[in-house]
């Protein structure tokens, strides 16, 4: 029988490098697209995909809809025969880099869930952070996705940004409400070193809005969006009922999935490990038949590492971990066996324990690092 798995493909391309990103990522080496997409495709056939069933493929970055539609389609083809029949097949795209073909091109290859970084509707903020588009940009790859026939969309938003008020925030989040999106993600700004926006933080150029006020914008977003449909169901996650993101809710159930690509990460059998950050050197040791040399191996658990590990990453959803799930998973509760740290958090308010499930209360949605870290 084959084993059920997940695929994430890295495209490390952009345009251009927002202010704020640290991904792996690069605006100036377009000239190795070509060979990426070969080492891509050398390094699949190396994984030996025939034994897993493939459920959800996610095509991250970077910017994906940067590269030609071929390049995706020849990565897709190349895995096409591993594919379950309703596998979900999400691709990254940014406003400014994709046009109706690549849309038509990417429904006809199979993928069915768009995720659209748009950021902010204010297009002053948009042009503060870096983004390479304006909100009417956004609009128009969005309606042409409808046109095309996408009917599972996801919204990135950010909050906390340098001159973002809880009210330009607020009418952020009403206009993509009024687009009645699947999905809706919002992600509060960290402020990462080496990046651009550190830099002008640092310089007194930008000011972010204060941990209190990004608070605020937080619940603002959270109560605007349960009260027009969406289930919010992981901290920075709301979805209509139905739409929520099999891929990342598969990761934080601790399924496994195998990553490709550069950067790209991948748990198999209780190991985590990862591909080199070095562009270069990826595609050089692929063309050499040296993948190994590619990989780095981040942790090999224990049965007690993967029990706490499920704990973690149970507690980034709404509905939390299961009690029974964790019972039949390792056959043994989890309310007994964490029942110290469990009793603290409950104590300080951080987490309850409701019928089945242990989650977080409202004030460890705020505080949710200090709950993690028991269990790390």
């Amino acid at each position: 029988m084959k084993k059920d798995i997940g695929l994430y493909i890295h495209i490390p391309f952009c345009k251009k490098k927002c202010n704020y990103c640290d991904f792996v990522s690069f605006s100036d080496k377009d000239s190795l697209i070509e060979k990426y997409k070969e080492a891509i495709i050398k390094e699949i056939k190396n994984k030996d995909l025939s034994k897993y069933k493939i459920n959800t493929i996610y095509i991250g970055g970077g910017t994906p809809s940067i590269l030609d539609s071929k390049c995706i389609s020849d990565i897709i083809n190349e895995v096409k025969e591993y594919i379950s029949d309703n596998a979900e097949i999400t691709i990254e795209i940014n406003p400014g880099t994709a046009d109706e073909e690549k849309l038509k091109k990417y429904k006809e290859i199979g993928i069915n869930r768009l995720s659209i970084g748009l950021q902010s509707t204010d297009n002053e903020i948009l042009k503060e952070i870096g983004r390479i588009h304006t909100f009417e940009e956004f609009l128009n790859i969005y309606n042409l996705a409808r046109k095309v026939g996408f009917n599972n969309i996801n919204v990135d938003l950010m909050l906390g940004l340098p001159s973002q008020t809880i009210e330009i925030l607020e009418e952020s989040v009403r206009k993509i409400i009024k687009l009645n999106p699947e999905h809706i993600s919002i992600y509060s700004l960290i402020l990462e070193e080496n990046t651009k926006m550190w830099d002008m933080v640092n310089k007194g150029i930008l000011k972010l809005p204060s941990e209190d006020i990004e608070r605020k914008m937080y619940w603002k977003v959270k109560n605007m969006l349960d009260s027009n449909g969406y289930v919010h169901y992981e901290i920075s996650n709301f979805a209509k009922k139905g739409y929520e993101s099999r891929h990342n809710s598969d990761c934080w159930e601790q399924k496994e999935y195998i990553g490709v690509g550069l950067a790209a990460h991948s748990y198999l059998n209780k190991i985590r490990f990862s591909n080199t950050t070095n562009l270069e050197e990826y595609i050089n040791n692929i063309d050499n038949g040296n993948f190994d040399k590619n990989i780095t191996i981040n942790e090999t658990q224990t049965d007690e590492d993967t029990k706490k590990e499920y704990m973690l990453l149970g507690l980034r959803k709404i509905d939390g971990v299961s009690i029974s799930k964790y019972k039949n998973k390792f056959g043994e509760n989890p309310v007994f066996k964490y029942r110290q740290e469990l009793e603290k958090l409950v104590k300080e308010n951080l987490l309850e324990i409701d019928g089945d499930n242990i989650k977080l209360t409202n004030k460890g949605l705020d505080l949710a690092n200090l709950v993690w870290e028991e269990f790390v």
